[in-house]
């Protein structure tokens, strides 16, 4: 019977058989050493004891991938593992923010209601306290923030909510902005345009004149990059905009 390494050499002989580069078997090494599926994770913490509790508690779940200091870049999630909010962890959830392949989130001891809206700013994807943080709802966080969703405890949710509430009630609408990437106006107009009325029609409507009209419908289709109003319909409809 022929075996294998004597069917390479025969097909190496008639030149029908390329041998891998070194480049290709490392590839091919690598491959096999890591898992498909499972989650690359960077982890930062303001002492030695934060960072090898946390550490401790995910590394043997096959779900994750701890990834060295010098390779942090290239993680999908980063965990930053803290008692608080301060300076310096503004700091460095700034540094984070800037790769944007990889998505933060936040292990923290004491959350201040101020910090909320710095959370938001720096992209912090979820958070978890570290009183509720073991290896299940570690492993959650991550996996989670790898399939795109975002994890908060439901008390800080519930201030989200009413933050982005009160944000749309005392800055955004005294200026007809809202949180879409539409003003008021815009919205009020495509939403007409999507229940069948013309340029006249809304005119009459919105008590603006059938030029603003044309000129704020081709405003919204030159921005948003679309090809004209029945696309701006679908797509505002599709991404939750009207």
């Amino acid at each position: 019977m022929t075996t294998t390494a004597e069917m390479k050499n025969t097909a190496v002989e008639r030149g029908h058989y390329r041998r891998p580069t070194a480049a290709e078997r490392s590839a091919e090494g690598r491959a096999k050493e890591t898992p498909r599926g499972r989650v690359s994770v960077a982890v930062y913490a303001e002492d030695l004891i934060l960072r090898t509790g946390v550490e401790h508690q995910i590394r043997p779940r096959p779900e994750i991938e701890l990834i060295a200091d010098a390779e942090a870049d290239r993680a999908q999630v980063s965990l930053v593992v803290v008692d608080m909010v301060d300076e310096r962890t503004v700091q460095l959830l700034q540094r984070l923010q800037r790769n944007t392949t990889t998505r933060t989130g936040l292990v923290v001891g004491f959350f201040e209601s101020g910090a909320l809206q710095t959370m938001i700013e720096c992209g912090v994807a979820a958070v978890l306290r570290r009183g509720e943080a073991n290896q299940d709802s570690l492993v959650h966080l991550v996996t989670a923030m790898a399939n795109g969703e975002g994890v908060l405890p439901g008390d800080l949710l519930g201030k989200l909510l009413d933050h982005v509430s009160s944000l749309q009630r005392t800055v955004l609408d005294p200026r007809g902005l809202s949180l879409s990437t539409l003003t008021t106006r815009e919205a009020e107009m495509i939403r007409l345009v999507s229940e069948g009325y013309g340029t006249a029609e809304i005119a009459q409507k919105t008590s603006y004149s059938e030029r603003t009209v044309k000129n704020v419908l081709h405003e919204v289709v030159t921005r948003l990059e679309l090809r004209n109003r029945a696309h701006a319909v679908g797509y505002t409809m599709r991404h939750g905009l009207i």
